[in-house]
Protein backbone atom coordinates (compact mmCIF):
# COMPACT_ATOMS: atom_id res chain seq x y z
CA UNK A 1 0.00 0.00 0.00
CA UNK A 2 3.01 2.30 0.29
CA UNK A 3 2.76 5.02 -2.31
CA UNK A 4 -0.57 3.79 -3.67
CA UNK A 5 -3.52 6.15 -3.63
CA UNK A 6 -6.71 4.39 -2.60
CA UNK A 7 -9.84 5.98 -4.04
CA UNK A 8 -13.12 5.97 -2.19
CA UNK A 9 -15.83 3.82 -3.71
CA UNK A 10 -18.25 6.71 -3.26
CA UNK A 11 -18.67 9.25 -6.03
CA UNK A 12 -18.91 12.03 -3.47
CA UNK A 13 -16.21 13.53 -1.31
CA UNK A 14 -16.93 13.60 2.43
CA UNK A 15 -16.83 17.39 2.51
CA UNK A 16 -19.44 17.68 -0.24
CA UNK A 17 -22.14 16.66 2.25
CA UNK A 18 -20.52 17.85 5.51
CA UNK A 19 -22.53 20.64 7.16
CA UNK A 20 -19.60 22.66 8.52
CA UNK A 21 -17.80 22.59 5.19
CA UNK A 22 -20.96 23.56 3.30
CA UNK A 23 -21.61 26.47 5.67
CA UNK A 24 -18.01 27.67 5.39
CA UNK A 25 -17.98 27.41 1.59
CA UNK A 26 -21.32 29.20 1.28
CA UNK A 27 -20.17 31.95 3.63
CA UNK A 28 -16.93 32.36 1.71
CA UNK A 29 -18.65 32.47 -1.67
CA UNK A 30 -21.29 35.00 -0.63
CA UNK A 31 -18.91 37.10 1.49
CA UNK A 32 -16.34 37.32 -1.31
CA UNK A 33 -18.92 39.04 -3.49
CA UNK A 34 -19.44 41.78 -0.89
CA UNK A 35 -15.77 42.06 0.04
CA UNK A 36 -15.06 43.53 -3.39
CA UNK A 37 -17.40 46.40 -2.45
CA UNK A 38 -15.41 46.92 0.74
CA UNK A 39 -12.11 46.92 -1.17
CA UNK A 40 -13.44 49.59 -3.53
CA UNK A 41 -14.43 51.69 -0.49
CA UNK A 42 -10.97 51.18 1.05
CA UNK A 43 -12.37 49.47 4.14
CA UNK A 44 -11.08 46.20 5.55
CA UNK A 45 -13.44 43.38 6.47
CA UNK A 46 -12.68 43.66 10.23
CA UNK A 47 -13.33 47.44 10.21
CA UNK A 48 -16.58 46.82 8.29
CA UNK A 49 -17.67 44.23 10.86
CA UNK A 50 -17.01 46.64 13.74
CA UNK A 51 -18.90 49.47 12.04
CA UNK A 52 -21.80 47.23 11.02
CA UNK A 53 -22.07 45.85 14.56
CA UNK A 54 -21.94 49.29 16.17
CA UNK A 55 -24.55 50.65 13.76
CA UNK A 56 -27.15 48.46 15.44
CA UNK A 57 -25.66 48.36 18.90
CA UNK A 58 -24.03 51.61 20.02
CA UNK A 59 -21.86 51.30 23.09
CA UNK A 60 -20.90 47.67 22.52
CA UNK A 61 -18.24 46.18 24.80
CA UNK A 62 -14.86 45.16 23.42
CA UNK A 63 -15.65 41.54 24.27
CA UNK A 64 -19.03 41.75 22.55
CA UNK A 65 -17.45 43.29 19.47
CA UNK A 66 -14.73 40.64 19.33
CA UNK A 67 -17.36 37.91 19.45
CA UNK A 68 -19.61 39.56 16.85
CA UNK A 69 -16.69 40.31 14.53
CA UNK A 70 -15.15 36.83 14.77
CA UNK A 71 -11.88 38.13 16.23
CA UNK A 72 -9.79 37.24 19.25
CA UNK A 73 -9.90 39.95 21.91
CA UNK A 74 -6.21 41.01 21.53
CA UNK A 75 -6.74 41.39 17.77
CA UNK A 76 -9.91 43.41 18.41
CA UNK A 77 -8.05 45.66 20.84
CA UNK A 78 -5.35 46.42 18.25
CA UNK A 79 -7.98 47.06 15.58
CA UNK A 80 -9.84 49.43 17.91
CA UNK A 81 -6.57 51.23 18.71
CA UNK A 82 -6.20 51.99 14.99
CA UNK A 83 -9.86 52.97 14.63
CA UNK A 84 -9.59 55.33 17.63
CA UNK A 85 -6.41 56.83 16.16
CA UNK A 86 -8.21 57.33 12.82
CA UNK A 87 -11.17 59.07 14.48
CA UNK A 88 -13.67 56.34 13.57
CA UNK A 89 -14.66 55.20 17.08
CA UNK A 90 -13.99 56.18 20.67
CA UNK A 91 -13.71 54.27 23.92
CA UNK A 92 -15.99 55.15 26.81
CA UNK A 93 -16.04 53.86 30.38
CA UNK A 94 -19.09 51.82 31.30
CA UNK A 95 -21.43 53.72 33.63
CA UNK A 96 -21.94 50.73 35.94
CA UNK A 97 -18.63 48.87 35.81
CA UNK A 98 -15.34 50.75 35.58
CA UNK A 99 -13.57 47.62 34.33
CA UNK A 100 -15.71 47.55 31.19
CA UNK A 101 -14.92 49.68 28.14
CA UNK A 102 -17.61 50.49 25.61
CA UNK A 103 -17.04 51.48 21.99
CA UNK A 104 -19.00 54.24 20.29
CA UNK A 105 -18.93 55.18 16.63
CA UNK A 106 -17.89 58.74 15.82
CA UNK A 107 -19.36 60.80 12.96
CA UNK A 108 -16.52 59.71 10.64
CA UNK A 109 -17.40 56.06 11.28
CA UNK A 110 -21.10 56.76 10.74
CA UNK A 111 -20.28 58.42 7.43
CA UNK A 112 -18.08 55.46 6.38
CA UNK A 113 -20.72 52.85 7.18
CA UNK A 114 -23.84 54.64 5.91
CA UNK A 115 -23.47 53.72 2.22
CA UNK A 116 -21.95 50.34 3.04
CA UNK A 117 -25.06 49.33 5.00
CA UNK A 118 -27.16 50.11 1.94
CA UNK A 119 -24.76 48.12 -0.26
CA UNK A 120 -24.79 45.21 2.20
CA UNK A 121 -28.58 45.07 2.23
CA UNK A 122 -28.68 45.26 -1.57
CA UNK A 123 -26.14 42.44 -1.78
CA UNK A 124 -28.15 40.36 0.68
CA UNK A 125 -31.28 40.94 -1.40
CA UNK A 126 -29.47 39.82 -4.55
CA UNK A 127 -28.20 36.67 -2.83
CA UNK A 128 -31.55 35.82 -1.27
CA UNK A 129 -33.46 36.50 -4.51
CA UNK A 130 -31.91 33.28 -5.82
CA UNK A 131 -34.23 31.33 -3.49
CA UNK A 132 -37.99 31.11 -2.89
CA UNK A 133 -39.32 33.30 -0.06
CA UNK A 134 -40.03 30.32 2.20
CA UNK A 135 -36.42 29.13 1.85
CA UNK A 136 -35.10 32.62 2.64
CA UNK A 137 -37.08 32.72 5.88
CA UNK A 138 -36.07 29.18 6.83
CA UNK A 139 -32.41 29.83 6.13
CA UNK A 140 -32.27 32.78 8.51
CA UNK A 141 -34.34 30.94 11.14
CA UNK A 142 -32.03 27.92 11.01
CA UNK A 143 -28.90 30.06 11.24
CA UNK A 144 -30.30 32.05 14.18
CA UNK A 145 -31.25 28.80 15.93
CA UNK A 146 -27.71 27.49 15.47
CA UNK A 147 -26.34 30.68 17.00
CA UNK A 148 -28.89 30.94 19.83
CA UNK A 149 -27.34 28.43 22.21
CA UNK A 150 -24.38 26.11 22.04
CA UNK A 151 -25.44 22.45 21.64
CA UNK A 152 -24.09 21.51 25.09
CA UNK A 153 -26.25 24.15 26.76
CA UNK A 154 -29.31 22.80 24.94
CA UNK A 155 -28.53 19.23 25.99
CA UNK A 156 -28.07 20.13 29.65
CA UNK A 157 -31.31 22.15 29.61
CA UNK A 158 -33.13 19.13 28.17
CA UNK A 159 -31.57 16.86 30.80
CA UNK A 160 -32.68 19.21 33.59
CA UNK A 161 -36.22 19.38 32.18
CA UNK A 162 -36.48 15.58 32.02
Amino acid sequence: MDGILVRSTSNERFVDDYLLYLMARASHAVSSEFHSTLRKAGISVPVWRVLATLSGSPGETVTGLAEACLLQQPTMTKLLDRMVRDGIVKRLPDQRDRRVVRIQMLPRGEQMVRDLLISAKAHESEVMARFPAVDRMQLKQLLRAMLAKPPRARRSAVAIAA
